[in-house]
């Protein structure tokens, strides 16, 4: 097993937080307050989740004043979607054969 690199994009999506933050920065740009906001988490544990994110360039962020605002890059995801891919077809042959089975099953109900 290869060791965890800091920028590494999987690493950053590992974590429910840090997913949910790149979910909500799809809409637009956030500052901390506002990431931070639905969750029972402090500002410092968001900072520590966006600093992760940033390092593996799903976001960047900007100053406006005293705010730091952060917006998502979705370009490194495109890794993620390749490594994914690479797994469409299996569940493409479980959702086949789920077909199968209900047609089976409860096809033959159906037809009483």
């Amino acid at each position: 097993m290869r060791p965890i690199q800091e920028n590494d994009v999987f690493h950053a999506i590992a974590h429910p937080a840090r997913r949910a933050i790149l979910i909500t920065l799809k809409d637009g740009e956030r500052s901390v307050a506002e990431l931070a906001e639905p969750f029972k988490i402090t500002f410092a544990a968001v900072s520590q989740h966006l600093r992760v994110l940033e390092e593996a360039e799903l976001v960047s962020v900007r100053r406006d004043g005293r705010h730091r605002l952060y917006r998502v890059r979705p370009a490194p995801l495109k890794d993620v979607m390749s490594w994914v891919d690479e797994f469409a077809a299996f569940f493409s042959q479980r959702l086949d054969a789920l077909g199968d089975y209900l047609d089976r099953t409860h096809g033959e109900e159906s037809d009483r």
